[in-house]
């Protein structure tokens, strides 16, 4: 499957994901049909959501109120502020205890350095992205851990903070992982909301992990539906074994 858009719209649908696909590219070249983006933001973490709904082009500078964005995703061209504002930052993180010298040596960083990070729907990638951003919440997120256990035959890592350095940890290991956000994001980002988590699929195998969460969405649904008429029989006094909930599911 190499369909982006068909892609997109089965992991939206079999997800239930409120906010669509986005897909991430780190290039040191910008389509032309890609636009630059033009604004601020607080923090990198904000373009997952905008690009949800349009595709553009950020550099460092678009970055720049978020250095450890800056630092995460190893963008090329900083600022000249980028080094004392990172240090800065850890400063303020190291008195509040939240990360500690030795917890920086823990932070995926992307081992590629880039000048432009493209964000898409991914609907309208315009190639094979490197990860692809997904919101999506805890019943529905069974379903992924689901296949991509299927898929890479071991378990994605939960990640803390930083979210964005999520992106890194798939990329750099080509495997998926899901990042439980860090309040940063969580007050950026109004689609990262109490019950949701964010999942970093590698761009590479994406069509695999597609057509897994098709299937086992499929799978979840039948089997739910199982396990409630199951509840209710046994609740009403019924000890019915598995062929019989299955014939009545069937039924």
């Amino acid at each position: 499957m190499s369909d982006w858009s068909e892609m997109a719209q089965i992991l939206q649908e079999s997800l239930k994901l409120s906010l669509p696909p986005v897909a991430v590219s780190f290039r040191d070249s910008v389509p032309e049909s890609i636009p630059l983006f033009d604004g601020a933001v607080p923090a990198g973490c904000v373009f997952w959501e905008k690009a949800a709904h349009a595709a553009f082009a950020t550099s460092s500078k678009d970055h720049d109120l978020c250095s450890i964005g800056v630092y995460t995703h190893n963008l090329k061209d900083p600022s000249p502020n980028y080094e004392s504002e990172l240090q800065t930052v850890m400063q303020v993180l190291g008195q509040l205890d939240y990360v500690r010298p030795a917890d920086m040596a823990l932070i995926p960083v992307l081992e590629r350095r880039s000048k432009y990070v493209i964000y898409a729907p991914l609907a309208q990638c315009p190639a094979v992205p490197d990860a692809v951003v997904l919101f999506s919440d805890a019943s529905r997120s069974l379903i992924l851990a689901e296949a991509v256990q299927q898929v890479e035959l071991g378990i994605p890592p939960a990640m803390g903070r930083p979210a964005c350095s999520a992106i890194a940890q798939a990329i750099n290991s080509d495997r998926a992982a899901l990042s439980l956000g860090c309040c940063g994001a969580r007050a950026y980002i109004d689609a990262l909301s109490d019950d949701v988590a964010m999942w970093v699929l590698p761009g590479t195998k994406l069509g695999e992990y597609t057509q897994r969460v098709r299937i086992l969405a499929n799978a979840n649904a039948t089997l739910g539906k199982f396990h409630e008429l199951r509840r209710a029989d046994v609740v009403a006094g019924a000890r019915p074994t598995y062929a019989q909930s299955m014939s009545r599911l069937q039924g």
